[in-house]
């Protein structure tokens, strides 16, 4: 099961990077602005916060990646990384999916791996 959570938490991790180059590197471009549905003008406006937003899914990303690394490595602190990287980026999902239902397939698509992630790796150290 704790093979399942740290995939589940990888894939999280590398969704998050390329959220985080959405926000951050190319928000103004075309595939950034059909993704979040946002004009020339809107995306032009919201630049400085989308950049800050998408480093946030960057820590969270480094947050996870770490934690899969040092649990892959033996490392006690490992789990511990992992839930709460995933742990974040699956409540980031559900204030998404509670504050904005239209936006309900990003959230799902946000929340998805998190959800696996902190499932598994939270029974696995149970067990």
């Amino acid at each position: 099961m704790l093979i399942v959570g740290l995939v589940a938490a990888a894939l999280a991790a590398a969704l998050h990077v390329f959220i985080f180059w959405l926000e951050s590197v190319a928000w103004t471009s075309p595939r950034a602005r059909a993704t979040f549905g946002t004009s020339p003008d809107e995306a032009a406006a919201t630049r400085e916060l989308a950049f800050n937003q998408g480093f946030y899914n960057l820590f969270l990303a480094v947050l996870a990646a770490l934690g899969v690394v040092l649990t892959a490595g033996g490392w006690v602190a490992g789990p511990t990384l992992v839930l709460a990287g995933t742990g974040c980026m699956l409540a980031a999902a559900l204030v998404l999916l509670i504050s904005s239902p239209d936006k309900r397939r990003a959230a799902v698509t946000q929340g998805a791996f998190p959800l696996v992630a902190v499932a598994a790796t939270t029974i696995a150290l149970a067990l």
